[in-house]
This record gives structure tokens, sequence and C-alpha cells, in this order.
């Protein structure tokens, strides 16, 4: 058997190297589209990203023979986090080769990592976390590659579950198709006598992010998902880190908040989906790409969009009122997708017993699109990694 090294992350090198594997073991399989090296930087530093303010962190590179094979993160939330109903200790960003034995390797080295902070138990992939990209895939392998969404082979998920992996939540990515929408018809939503006054949406000021937009956002957010499994508070420092993003790349009829009696209520942002300019550039925007990248943004018309933040009171929820908001954000984009061509939304993560939000979503016409799963295990506490396959060189980078 060939042997299989497991090298944690502490260079540059190693850590470019872990940003854009995902890019070189996918390529050309059907379904994957690469994201861009740059911008999976931002995801994965421990400087750029805040998130990392709140966990210790340790990745892992695997390789056989020589070649890169695999990768795996391991993170531990400061003792004053705890996730709701899911363990602080937690894995992400796991991708491999079509190997058990690599996957073997690479959730051994996360689990001893962790086994040695304390943890018995496991919970993952959150890729940093539950407010970033969460889930391996096991449903939805040749469905539209959508912007900030996950892709793994089939073959991930049953290496992941034959090494004692089970399921702890799956996550599901509704579609909404707007090409046969009448764009002319009247409002159904704001359009009643009962919400007309009542509900307003107003465009999120992009321009102005920071100013106020981005502690609104963290408010309704945190407040609209607290409780519900895995919930961490996503803080507005992170939002903050997004917002210079944003106003590049967010069309301004896609950020909302929605105000009910003139009191804000719930926020919306929907973005392009940037894979439909990005894949000839294959993950690479220096030297050439950048310049190519910001034209395309202007210039494109796309035909999908993800909803990527949704945020509603939790006082609403489960009530006709929290509905009728939910309703005007999907209405709302249906009407203004004309401007750029849009064929459909895709809306997700949704945790499949959120029935909350699941009802009005299907009443809706949503269908799910893709399915993503959570997974768990229980471990021994002293429980070490193969000592042959493991390079203690434990820096963080």
């Amino acid at each position: 058997m060939s042997a299989i090294d497991i090298i944690p992350v502490d260079s540059l090198a190693g850590f470019l190297a872990f940003s854009k594997l995902p890019r070189v073991l996918y390529a050309g399989m059907q379904g994957f589209a690469p994201s861009l090296d740059a911008e999976r930087w931002t995801v994965y530093s421990h400087r750029l990203n805040p998130h990392f303010k709140r966990v210790e962190a340790q990745e892992f590179l695997a390789r056989r023979n020589g070649k890169w094979a695999g990768r795996i993160a391991a993170q531990m939330y400061r003792p004053e986090i705890e996730p709701v109903g899911a363990s602080r200790a937690q894995f992400g960003a796991l991708d491999a080769i079509d190997d058990i034995e690599v996957v073997r390797a690479l959730t051994e080295a996360a689990e001893s990592w962790l086994a040695q902070r304390g943890a018995e138990r496991i919970n993952g992939p959150f890729s940093p976390s539950i407010n970033g990209e969460c889930g391996l895939l096991v449903e939805g392998f040749e469905a539209t590659p959508m912007i900030f969404v996950p892709w793994h082979p089939p073959y991930l998920a049953r290496h992941l579950e034959t090494l004692g992996y089970a399921k702890a939540r799956d996550l599901l990515s509704y579609r909404f198709g707007l090409a046969e929408l009448d764009h002319t018809a009247k409002a159904r939503i704001l359009g009643r006598r009962e919400w007309r006054e009542r509900l307003k949406i107003r465009k999120l000021k992009v321009n102005e992010l920071k100013k106020g937009e981005t502690a609104l956002m963290a408010e309704l957010f945190n407040d609209g998902w607290s409780g519900n499994w895995g919930f961490v508070p996503f803080g507005q420092d992170e939002f903050d880190a997004m917002a210079d993003a944003l106003k590049y790349i967010l069309p301004a009829d896609f950020g909302a908040v929605i105000e009910l009696d003139g009191v804000p209520q719930s926020f919306a942002v929907a973005l392009p989906n940037l894979h439909e300019i990005t894949a000839d550039l294959d993950g690479r925007l220096f030297p050439f790409g950048l310049p190519r990248l910001i034209s395309r943004i202007r210039n494109h018309q796309f035909d999908a969009l993800r909803l990527v933040f949704l945020g509603t009171r939790k006082a609403l929820q489960n009530s006709a009122t929290g509905g009728a908001i939910f309703l005007s954000i999907i209405e709302q984009i249906g009407q203004r997708s004309p401007n750029l061509a849009v064929k459909h939304l895709e809306a997700g993560w949704v945790l499949e017993d959120n029935m909350a939000i699941r009802r009005p979503i299907e009443m809706f016409g949503g269908k799910v699109d893709k399915i993503h799963r959570i997974y768990e295990k229980h471990f021994a506490a002293a429980a070490p990694a193969s000592a042959s396959r493991v390079l203690v060189q434990e820096t963080t980078p």
C-alpha cells in the first residue's frame, strides 16, 4: 500500500495548497465549479476571517506518493461559545481523492487533534462555520453549481460513513424557477390590502453597509436563527469583513430590508452566481483574471441567483406575518429578475426540521435541488492518530 502522509498546514505554501485543493482534485467532474483562489484565501485565512477569533483551529493536508490527495480542517470553539445542540469540536473543508485510506488518515488527524483538547464528539463539515459553507453534498451532484455552495463527489459520503460518521442533520437547498413567472402581474403579497400599508421593502444601502446596515443584519440574523441546531452567533465583524466585497458583486435590487409598521423585521441578500463568469479562470485572478472579472460582473446577464443571507425575527416565525414576509422577498426577487435575465433562484441552507421556513418555501413552489449532510461521530478522548501518517508540526498558519 502506498504511503500516506498527513501534514499540518504551517506555511504559506501549505496554506495556498490547502485553499486551491478542490479545483485540483475535482477538475473536470460534472457538477463541480472551482472557486476563485483569492476568495478562498479570505475564507480560510486566520488573519482575514474574524471567525478564527472564536476558535482554535488547525488545517491538514494529505499527500500520497508525493502528490496532494486531500485536506481537512479541525477547530474547537472557545469555552464560552456553545453551538446549539452541536459539538464545540468540529471539522470542515474535507476534500479527497477516491481512497478511503486517505479519508481515514485525514479524519484520524482531525479527531486526534481535537481529542488532545478534550473532545469526545465531532460534528461537520463546517467550512469554516455553520454561518459559512456547511455540510457534505449527498444529493444534487449534477445540479447547477452555485456560489458559496460546497460540491463533493458521491464517494466522499460513502467513505465517511464507512469510517463511523453518522447523519446529524440534513440541510436543504431549494430552487425556484423564475423564468416562468409573470413579472408584470400584480404583487400577490404586497398587493393585498392587509399588507399594502404595513409591509415595506427598501433596498439595502450597499454603499453604506458599515454605517448601520451590517449591525442591523447581525441583529436580525442572530435573532432569527437563534435556537436552531448548530447555531453560533454571526458577529458584526464577520458581516463587516464581507461588506467590501458585497458592494462589488451585489446588484442594487437584490439586497433588501423588510419593515413591518416601520420597524425592520427581516433582511435578505441574493447574489448572482459568479460561477457563470469564472469557470474559464480556473480559480486564478492574477495577473489577468481580475480585470476580466470586473468587466464581466458589470456586463454579464446572469442566469441564476443564490439567496445567501436571510434573517427574520424569531417572534414572527411560525406565523402568518412571518410567512408573508418571506413570500414577499421571493416575490420581489422574481419581479426584479428580468433586469438580470435570471432564470432561477436557489435558497439554502434550510435545516430539514425547520418547518417554519420550509412551509412557505414549498408553498411558493420551491423544489429541493441539493442536500448537504452534517455528520457526527463519538470517539475516545485519548484516541491517537496513526503515528506513521502524521508529521507533528502543529503550528497555526
